[in-house]
């Protein structure tokens, strides 16, 4: 049988199959699937409002713990983000042998519990762990909460829903930034973790009451080693390029992290070539050059993007000394336009020229960072500079996020799009990491957060890493190799099956991460919504 990271359709059984462990007309009631879908939806909003809040309370973070250093407080971001990608790949599998039902009750049970430890933590260092722990927990509560979904939903009504749960985690994206920043502004930072409690507990609680158990499949539990190995790896590199402008890059502490992370990162990668049961499906990179492509391009953009969003806030509360609340609502129209560059990307773009997308994309919001490099200064100029450049970085983010999540349909055999939408997102997800400890570095390196000249050099170094991401773009042109891109005469007759299979299997991406902002989440979720 073949392996996968997530959920797909060859292992969601339709609603009412025997012995598929979903409902049937006894259980309708019960565990309908408009049920299943609140309860998945409601998982996502949690998970996605939660990482966009914690970009908007870093400052405020920073004057309640202001011992801590900045590296320090950019580890609340990365501790969660790191757990999250690494553990990933290995979370869909988890829920076959443990079954989707229980691992989503446990996820969003200790999700709510890592929740309340974050707003009750004593010091930073309490902060990092419990949010590390959190980012465990969402590993294991976005790939359940998805599972569930399709195998309660009829297959008549999938895309349907997938949209539905699509629009409901952009919701949590759109309003995020501003929602975060009015609960800072009014109570502090630890509103926006305790939030989310009570709203866990409804879900857990109506999880546990209302979804009966699914049977395990009986499938082996995916490599610890492998996926121990990876979080290891990571870990360290992050940590060698967070801690070197203020230990020395030539210091024998950075130099043994980032070998170690890498030589980490390799073992597990290793691992997984041969391992029966994989912690990363590594022949999915080995049998498709176009999806070893979109993933490369993936981790650049990625770098690009999670570094870019976290900058611009801190730029606009420490440089332009915007309020929280002000800073959120100042990167609203950015994520909006980001949805709008998805819905165009998505029903206007076919599979095959997904790769011109993507770098336009990428190309965009290179330009965009480009114009911040040399025309913001410490004056504020909201909207005569700030507001155009973010409505064109977010067009780009849109559209590139789109083409990369849209473009695995033709880039790996139909019974793995599961799989390839999970290393997808760990690509992004690593790059995402990197991207803020590099954030760090540089900061650090010039002056710390209230100098201009550190943001004015992210902006830069954001710029190239987007700029590399278009000019690979030509990677992901269509591979025959694989035997899954479609022939130039039928891509327009084919077009509406081509978007109904990739919002199908597509959109199993795990939407939120750890540094995932607005823009991120309106990618396959405004296609799915276009698509029936």
């Amino acid at each position: 049988m073949a392996t996968s990271s997530l959920p797909n359709q060859s292992t969601a059984a339709p609603a009412g199959t025997a012995g598929s462990g979903v409902p049937d007309g006894r259980h309708a009631v019960r565990d309908s699937p408009k049920l299943v879908l609140a309860l998945a939806s409601g998982a996502s909003f949690l998970a996605v409002l939660d990482t966009t809040v914690v970009n908007v309370a870093l400052p405020n973070l920073h004057s309640n713990f202001a011992t801590a250093s900045l590296s320090q407080l950019t580890w609340i971001v990365t501790a969660y983000a790191v757990l999250f990608a690494a553990l990933l790949p290995a979370a869909g599998r988890l829920a076959d042998v443990v079954g989707r039902r229980r691992l989503f009750l446990l996820s969003v049970a200790g999700f709510g519990a890592a929740s309340l430890a974050d707003g009750l933590a004593p010091n930073i260092e309490f902060l990092i762990a419990s949010r590390a722990v959190q980012g465990v927990m969402a590993a294991g509560m976005i790939p359940a909460a998805l599972a569930l979904l399709l195998a309660y939903t009829p297959t008549v009504h999938r895309n349907a829903a997938v949209g539905t749960y699509g629009a409901v985690s952009s919701l949590g994206a759109a309003i995020g930034p501003s929602l975060g920043g009015l609960l800072v502004d009014a109570w502090g930072w630890r509103s926006i973790f305790l939030i989310n409690v009570p709203l866990g507990f409804i879900i857990a609680v109506q999880t546990r009451r209302r979804l009966r158990i699914d049977a395990p499949s009986g499938r082996r539990l995916p490599d610890p080693f492998g996926s121990i190995a990876v979080v290891l790896g990571l870990g360290a590199l992050v940590a060698g390029v967070t801690q070197g402008s203020t230990w020395g890059w030539h210091s024998a502490s950075v130099i043994s992290l980032i070998a170690g992370g890498v030589a980490a990162l390799a073992a597990g990668l290793a691992v997984s070539r041969s391992h029966p049961s994989p912690a990363i499906e590594w022949e999915l990179w080995r049998g498709s050059r176009q999806f070893t492509g979109i993933s490369l391009i993936s981790f650049l953009f990625g770098t690009a993007l999670y570094s870019y969003m976290l900058a611009s806030l801190l730029y606009l509360t420490s440089v332009w000394r915007y309020s929280e609340l002000k800073a959120g609502l100042a990167l609203t129209p950015g994520a909006f336009a980001a949805a709008v560059g998805a819905v165009i990307v998505g029903r206007r773009v076919p599979l095959a020229r997904q790769w011109i997308a993507a770098g336009s994309g990428a190309t965009l919001l290179a330009g965009s960072l480009v114009g911040m490099h040399f025309w913001l200064d410490r004056t504020p100029a909201f909207g005569e500079i700030w507001a155009p450049l973010g409505v064109i970085g977010g067009l780009g983010i849109g559209a590139a996020l789109t083409a990369l999540s849209s473009s695995v349909a033709i880039s790996v055999p139909p019974h793995r799009f599961a799989a390839g939408t999970g290393l997808l997102m760990m690509a992004r997800q690593m790059g995402g990491a990197l991207g803020v400890a590099g954030l760090t570095a540089v900061l650090t390196a010039n002056g710390g957060l209230f100098a201009m000249r550190g943001y004015l050099n992210l902006f830069i170094y954001s710029a190239a890493s987007a700029g590399a991401a278009a000019v690979l773009a030509t990677m992901m042109r269509p591979d025959s190799s694989t035997g899954t891109s479609r022939p130039s005469g039928s891509a327009t007759a084919s077009r509406r099956e081509s978007f109904g299979l990739a919002a199908e299997n597509g959109a199993l991406i795990p939407l939120p991460s750890a540094l995932d902002t607005g823009p991120t989440f309106a990618i396959s979720d405004c296609r799915t919504t276009t698509t029936e």
